[in-house]
């Protein structure tokens, strides 16, 4: 079962917000989010598998994929017998709020994604191709501080850059490559996202220094009508951590308008 910390709230009634970080990362990303969402929402942080005190990646005796993801995440909901919450993904964090999204819309009520990645653009890409074909033969974090250094190159995203691979280095080689293999896939979570959770509201919060995945991102989600968006300025691919007040800020007022007809209260 997946490691979580659980904070309920103590309003009756009220809903779930469910948190998943990025690779590398844990629910310790959202230290910004979490003392605010939890004055009205019970809040779920999971830490996903190879995070934290979550099982490693190998543990699972099957190949590790998105799927496997999702129904890990789909059983720790059952668990806590919640039966459906608002989801928030930071980037590698998005693809499995994308899937929950393609395999489970039901357990949805709706979606912030912050940093959120539909598809790798050609310079990704080619890193990708690149980090693949020397990744037996170098140390892990070598490939992983080079992706965040591109990703976050510049001064003012030191903070979330350097949050990120300090946390990364608590990850051991096996977990992260396997990740690591999930990346050419990411395209395939988004595939279906319109047509599988077309009725549900998700709000995109992306930096506008967001190179890598900002424009993929408009590109794809255009033909989405739920789909809202919010660009930060100055402001790079981690955006919760860059930006916390305007993410807390638009997050809330997001999942206030799409609050169930009748509140949906988990037993907790």
């Amino acid at each position: 079962m997946l490691d979580y910390k659980l904070y309920k709230n103590k309003v009756s009634g009220s809903e779930t917000i469910v948190l998943l970080h990025g690779l590398g990362g844990n629910y310790g990303i959202f230290c910004h989010q979490i003392g605010t969402y939890k004055k009205k929402y019970h809040v779920l942080a999971i830490n996903l598998p190879g995070h934290g005190q979550s099982p490693s990646t190998s543990s699972y005796g099957k190949p590790f994929t998105s799927e496997l993801i999702a129904n890990e995440i789909l059983a720790l909901l059952d668990q806590l017998k919640i039966t459906k919450a608002h989801l928030v993904g930071i980037s590698l964090g998005s693809v499995a709020v994308h899937h929950l999204l393609q395999q489970a819309p039901e357990r949805v009520q709706s979606a912030v994604l912050g940093g959120a990645i539909t598809r790798f653009n050609p310079l990704a890409s080619f890193l990708l191709m690149a980090g693949n074909a020397v990744k037996s033969f170098i140390p892990y974090m070598w490939l992983y501080k080079l992706f965040a250094y591109v990703m976050m190159p510049k001064s003012n995203h030191a903070r979330s850059r350097k949050l990120f691979i300090r946390e990364a280095l608590k990850m051991n080689r096996s977990d992260f490559l396997a990740w690591y293999k999930l990346a050419p896939h990411v395209k395939e979570t988004y595939m279906d996202v319109q047509e599988n959770s077309g009725n549900i509201p998700k709000l995109y919060i992306s930096g506008e220094q967001d190179h890598l995945f900002l424009k993929p991102l408009l590109e794809d989600t255009r033909s989405d009508e739920q789909a809202n968006h919010l660009i930060l300025e100055q402001c790079g691919h981690v955006c919760n951590v860059e930006k916390p007040r305007e993410f807390n800020v638009a997050s809330m007022a997001f999942f206030k308008r799409n609050r169930a007809q009748t509140s949906i209260s988990p037993a907790l």
